[in-house]
């Protein structure tokens, strides 16, 4: 047999396993779903006042200086965990969580109330809720389409084993945890759907920061992490869009959303792109038109993230896709990103660390629920790095290699929190299981790198440099 009908033998046999492996997923959720339709959830009890924060204090005075705290608090805890060669993104998730109701609300409620007052809540909610829309319109133009092109038979199977397991492992606990962890008021389908995803989610842009510090950007092992991931992310955000909207819609609209969301998504690349390489093209030969640029662009972000609320998906997905409808290596591209990049990672994403901490209650977890934190984990680990391991080694790539790209497939970090956060948001998720997810996606994060620099040492050239502070 020739090597060309070799490699499509592999091909044929990589594409039909990946038809049964989705066969299979969408029968054993149907099968999860049948099974914890008949399971009851506790009546809702009322919401638990967030402590450490007062009633005192309005104006613009103390919001600036809670965002001086913020910005202080995350860079100096970022700085320190830079220093034990983590991401510097771990230092600020946990900067959040410290300054909220976990530990100062405790140790300190009075400064806690002096820094973070009820009126200020929801102007720093808004502050964060525009930080992390225009973090994902970034995460958008980095997006290569054309990467996600290369060894697409392979790399599609890999990226969607490393969704489709630890969704279906986090749908499975859902029957153990809905009745534990939810309410009533939340259906099982919605709870299942949900913590399916939380478990699914991979930090693309912590991932890339990894990569890079270790200098396994350029490897083999390295590459086919980030077209995994990037495919990943966007297989995750359109399953994320699918899932809000199924929890926002009626059953009788659902179908209706999902509709509605594929036709914008079909529109958005292939009416939206075209006009978008063209914008590109005319930045490209314009001496300035600086100005001009970044307001067609702002008005194109608004209307995207308007459309898709109006639709029924979440405002962050419509920044995504009108990010990754502008050409990746373009000369409009280039400049959004250093306008936008690090204004959003400096002042704008610790600030949505900081609300997400200040709704995270770790107190809330009772003692005697600890080991469900810990099986949370371990369920999220076994499924993140399982799927992407076997589903790797299935393609033939060998072992260690494919223990490499599972590791870096178990990195949340940032893109966990804003999951966990729409789910708060929109209710399905309870404080204490938030909690949860929340410490679940810093400590998948935290052991990402030692493991990979004790798996991957053969594959490191030299004594990497330290990780740069805007690892968000």
């Amino acid at each position: 047999m020739t090597p060309d009908a070799n490699d499509r033998t592999r091909k044929g046999r990589i594409l039909l396993a990946y038809g049964a492996m989705l066969a299979l997923g969408v029968g054993a959720y149907l099968l999860i779903r049948s099974v914890g339709g008949g399971l009851a959830a506790p009546p809702p009890a009322a919401a638990a006042p967030a402590s450490g924060a007062g009633s005192h204090g309005s104006g613009l005075l103390p919001l600036l200086i809670a965002l001086l705290t913020i910005i202080v608090a995350s860079r100096g805890l970022g700085v320190v965990f830079r220093y034990f060669r983590q991401p510097a993104v771990i230092g600020e998730v946990l900067a959040g969580i410290l300054l909220g109701p976990s530990l100062l609300g405790q140790v300190a409620p009075g400064v806690s109330a002096a820094l973070f007052p009820h009126s200020i809540t929801p102007l720093l909610g808004t502050i964060a809720q525009i930080g992390v829309l225009l973090f994902m319109f970034v995460i958008g133009l980095e997006l290569d389409m054309s990467m996600l092109r290369r060894e697409a038979h392979a790399t599609l199977a890999i990226s969607h084993a490393s969704i489709l397991v630890p969704f279906l492992l986090g749908a499975g606990l859902a029957l153990f945890l809905y009745p534990l962890l939810s309410t009533a008021d939340v259906s099982f389908t919605a709870f299942s759907l949900f913590l399916g995803i939380s478990m699914s989610v991979t930090a693309f842009p912590v991932l890339a920061r990894i990569l890079a510090d270790r200098q396994l950007q350029n490897t083999e092992t390295g590459t086919l992490a980030m077209i995994c991931a990037a495919v990943g992310d966007v297989t995750a955000w359109c399953l994320l869009a699918f899932v809000v909207g199924i929890i926002q819609a009626r059953l009788d609209t659902a179908i209706w959303t999902t509709v509605l969301t594929a036709l914008y998504v079909a529109g958005m690349f292939v009416l939206v792109r075209p006009l978008a390489q063209r914008f590109a093209a005319w930045y490209e030969r314009s001496e300035g038109g600086d100005q001009a640029m970044m307001g067609v662009v702002c008005i194109m972000l608004l209307l995207s993230s308007v459309a898709t609320e109006y639709i029924g998906i979440h405002t962050l997905f419509g920044a995504f896709l009108i990010g990754a409808v502008i050409p990746h290596d373009s000369r409009l591209a280039h400049s959004l990103h250093t306008r936008l990049q690090d204004l959003v990672v400096v002042m704008f994403l610790p600030a949505f660390f900081a609300f997400s901490g200040l709704r995270t209650r770790i107190d809330l977890i009772a003692p005697g629920q600890w080991w469900i934190c810990a099986l949370i984990i371990g369920v999220a680990c076994l499924g993140k790095f399982g799927g992407t391991t076997v589903a790797a080694r299935a393609t033939g790539i060998p072992w260690r290699q494919a223990s490499v790209l599972g590791i870096l497939m178990n990195t949340r970090g940032l893109m966990e929190l804003i999951v966990l956060n729409i789910g708060l948001d929109l209710g399905v998720v309870s404080p204490p299981l938030f909690a949860m997810l929340v410490l679940m996606a810093l400590v998948t994060t935290f052991a990402t790198t030692p493991i990979l620099d004790w798996l991957a040492r053969e594959e490191l050239k030299h004594e990497a440099p330290l990780p740069s502070a805007d690892a968000a």
